[in-house]
């Protein structure tokens, strides 16, 4: 079984995987699942709005928390994963 140190780095590399396939696919859908990336987007206008950055900026910090997020879903499966095999 792995130890909760490779869960949360698996979790991690899927979280940012996920948010990034999430950024790369919107302009080819025309922007249909925008709103999985509400997290982030909400996090980065607040931070934008305060201090008013550049976009990229902006998108590097949505992408970062929808990455966060994302991956935190991956720790709790992976996670009740290993409970339920141990169990």
């Amino acid at each position: 079984m792995p130890s909760m140190k490779t869960n949360l780095v698996i979790a991690l590399a899927v979280g940012a995987f996920v948010s990034a396939m999430l950024l790369a696919i919107e302009p080819l859908t025309d922007f249909a699942y925008l709103s999985l990336e509400w997290p982030g987007i909400t996090v980065a206008y607040f931070f934008w709005g305060a201090i008013g950055g550049p976009a990229f900026l902006g998108i590097a910090i949505s992408w970062l928390v929808n990455a966060l997020i994302y991956g935190l879903g991956a720790f709790a499966i992976l996670s009740a994963v290993k409970v339920l095999r141990t169990g």
